[in-house]
């Protein structure tokens, strides 16, 4: 437990953030998860609006620093993977 005030402060700054980083994980997870449920049941309109959704949050989980640049592009093109070969 820290005793200074500057460190007492630093560790409620850091608790509040992790919560918000964890909140922004899950939505993006979750957006990830219900495209990936509309492929699997085959269903085309639905996966192509939870797609621009997920990949909307997506980047704003990169924007925010929540996860790195590079692994949003990977995220992103596997998703449009999927939604491309459901279309063909």
């Amino acid at each position: 437990m820290p005793n200074i005030k500057s460190a007492i402060k630093r560790t409620k700054i850091i608790e509040k953030k992790t919560l918000e980083n964890n909140m922004i994980k899950s939505s993006f997870k979750t957006a990830i998860k219900k495209f990936e449920n509309a492929v699997e049941s085959k269903d085309v309109s639905t996966a192509e609006t939870l797609f621009v959704e997920a990949t909307k949050k997506i980047d704003q989980a990169c924007s925010k620093g929540v996860i790195v640049k590079n692994t949003a592009a990977r995220k992103k093109s596997n998703l449009a993977k999927k939604l491309n070969s459901l279309k063909a």
